[in-house]
C-alpha cells in the first residue's frame, strides 16, 4: 500500500512538474507575441531637422519623394544646375572626391545628394542624363528637383543663396552640407577645392553613430 502511495505521488509530482514546464514556455511564448505586435514608434524629429518641411521632391529617376524618405541617412548636399560651366563642375569634382575617400562599407549609409537650383530647365531626364555623364549612377547619389519656392526655402535653410543672371546662368554659393540620420546639419564646407578632411570626418563620426 506504502510503495502504491509513493508511485501515485511520484507520479503527480512529475505532472506538476511538466505543467509548470508548459505554463512557463506557454508565458514565454505569449510574451513573445505581445513584443512582436508592439509596433516600433519612429523617434520624435528634431526641430531643426530638414524632414520637417513639407516639399515633395522628384529624383533623377522620375520618383517622387519627400525629404524624410531619406531618414537614416548620412546625407552630403550640395546645391547645382546642370548648365553650369563654371563652378559646378568644380563642386562635382569635390563630391566625387569626398565620394572616394568613404570606405565602400559605409556608402550604403551616405546618401551624397544634388539639388537643383534650376528646376525649369533641370527635367529628371537631364539629370539621369547628367548623372550617367559624370559616372554618378550608383545608389548612393541622388539628384533632386522641387517647386522653385520648394528650392528657394530649401537653399535659405542651408544658407545658399542664388540669383538668375541670365536665361542659363546663375550666381550662387558653393556649400557642402553633411546632415545626420535624423537631418540635422552638423557640418558645411565652403569653397571649391577647399580641404574637405573635417568634411571627411564629419560623415565618418556620423556613420559611427
Amino acid at each position: 500500500m506504502m510503495r502504491k502511495l509513493i508511485l501515485i505521488f511520484a507520479i503527480a509530482a512529475l505532472f506538476a512538474a511538466c505543467n509548470n514546464n508548459n505554463d512557463i514556455e506557454n508565458a514565454k511564448e505569449q510574451e513573445e507575441i505581445a513584443e512582436a505586435k508592439i509596433p516600433e514608434l519612429p523617434k520624435e524629429l528634431p526641430e531643426l531637422s530638414i524632414y520637417n518641411l513639407p516639399s515633395t521632391w522628384t529624383t533623377q529617376n522620375n520618383e517622387n519623394i519627400e525629404l524624410e524618405d531619406l531618414r537614416g541617412n548620412v546625407l552630403v548636399m550640395v546645391m547645382i544646375y546642370t548648365s553650369c560651366k563654371a563652378a559646378c563642375p568644380r563642386l562635382v569634382a569635390d563630391m566625387r572626391n569626398i565620394e572616394k575617400q568613404v570606405p565602400e562599407k559605409d556608402l550604403e549609409k551616405v546618401k551624397f545628394i544634388m539639388v537643383s537650383i534650376d528646376p525649369e530647365t533641370d527635367t529628371p531626364a537631364r539629370l539621369k542624363k547628367f548623372s550617367k555623364e559624370n559616372e554618378m549612377g550608383d545608389d548612393h547619389w541622388m539628384f533632386l528637383r522641387g517647386t522653385p519656392e520648394d528650392t528657394r526655402e530649401f537653399a535659405a535653410v542651408l544658407a545658399v543663396s542664388y540669383k538668375k543672371i541670365s536665361p542659363i546662368d546663375f550666381s550662387h554659393s558653393n556649400i557642402i552640407s553633411v546632415f545626420d540620420e535624423d537631418g540635422v546639419l552638423v557640418h558645411q564646407q565652403e569653397g571649391l577645392g577647399v580641404d574637405n578632411k573635417e568634411t571627411i570626418a564629419s560623415i565618418h563620426e556620423e556613420v559611427s553613430n
